[in-house]
């Protein structure tokens, strides 16, 4: 089976609100031109199109199919989707390839988390029966995950001002955050709680966005671009919904996708954590060592767009192999209360 490559990347600003519509064309028509124009590719060269999305954050049925308006109406294409984060429209897209159905796909995310109250609207993502009735909203949830780390002793609140701090740091090199800046570590610490024990700096912030991300066969990929970024392992994993049976300080399934890759040499990685504790979680699963930089981009703590966060994870770390800036780079994307599904992706320089 051939192997897969990255050969374009391109996110949309993130913004804690855009005056355009919930099905996210006006976010995606930019981005699309923006990736063919690097690659020197057209609509008429993607063989498969795959996006990730939610209709219910949307507020309309069929919300994916309106965002095809940004793809254009002529030629027909060849189109699917998944109701979770574009990384697992990845997956499907990389499985086309893989498969020899396709050379070239094209993967999209959208989401805009404005339109609605996003806390509670991901409580109605836990059991229907005997949790989602009580509506504890992700953020509440998340706290528990926290208080649970500091009294076993994983970690401090100054370990989560650390993450958040350097997370705002690494930002500022990233034009599309929309959180960054120097801030000392002593001063998020005197900030107020805003769900005991999380301040406002430990969660990410609600985001509009919008991301894409340009896939080919290694042998069309290297006509294309000069270090295409070869997916070299992707894996995901599920842990159970019911809260009460899982240890909440760990994460067993990206740990277990982690064990089915090699990552030995991995330089860089881009972690999907919506919280600070939630990073160190991530770090120790896939056990990741003080020689590995994180979320150089800045992570999801500086901007959270659901729906294309984890698929840009991906993409930022692509783009570190694209760029020549790292050899072999890692990307997580998660999905589900306090990383409940979690997928975990190696990519590396074509040899």
């Amino acid at each position: 089976m051939p192997d897969v490559a990255v050969v374009g990347f391109a996110q949309a600003p993130n913004v804690r609100s855009t005056p355009g519509t919930t099905n996210g064309v006006e976010m995606l028509v930019p981005i699309f031109a923006e990736v063919f124009e690097r690659t020197g590719l057209s609509k008429e060269d993607i063989g498969f199109w795959c996006s990730g999305s939610s209709d219910y954050l949307a507020g309309r049925a069929f919300s994916f199919i309106a965002a095809v308006d940004a793809i254009g109406a002529f030629p027909p294409i060849h189109e699917s989707h998944v109701e979770m984060d574009a990384a697992w429209a990845l997956y499907e897209a990389w499985l086309k390839i893989r498969m020899g159905e396709v050379e070239t796909a094209l993967v999209y995310g959208f989401g805009k988390s404005s339109a609605g109250q996003l806390r509670r609207v991901l409580a109605l993502q836990m059991d229907p029966y005997v949790v989602a009735p009580l509506w504890p909203d992700s953020v509440s949830v998340a706290g528990i995950q926290a208080r649970l780390g500091l009294e076993s002793g994983l970690w401090s609140e100054k370990d989560l001002a650390e993450v958040a701090a350097r997370s705002r740091a690494d930002a500022a090199g990233n034009p599309a955050a929309q959180i960054s800046g120097t801030v000392e570590v002593a001063d998020l610490l005197d900030t107020p709680y805003f769900a005991d024990p999380l301040r406002a700096h430990d969660i990410a912030p609600i985001t509009d966005g919008a991301a894409v991300l340009v896939l080919a066969s290694a042998e069309r990929a290297a006509d294309l671009v000069d270090s295409p970024a070869v997916i070299t392992g992707i894996e995901h994993r599920v842990d159970s919904p019911a809260l009460g049976v899982r240890d909440l300080t760990k994460s067993p399934s990206t740990a277990a996708a982690g064990r089915a890759l090699d990552l030995d040499g991995v330089e860089v990685a881009e972690l999907h954590a919506p919280f600070t504790h939630q990073e160190l979680i991530l770090r120790e699963a896939l056990g990741l060592g003080d020689q590995v930089r994180i979320n150089p981009s800045g992570g999801v703590l500086t901007g959270n767009p659901m729906f294309s966060a984890g698929l840009a994870r991906i993409g930022e770390a692509a783009n570190r192999v694209l760029d020549g800036s790292a050899r072999k780079t890692l990307a997580h994307a998660t999905s589900g209360p306090v990383l409940q599904q979690n997928l975990v992706a190696t990519l590396e320089v074509l040899s």
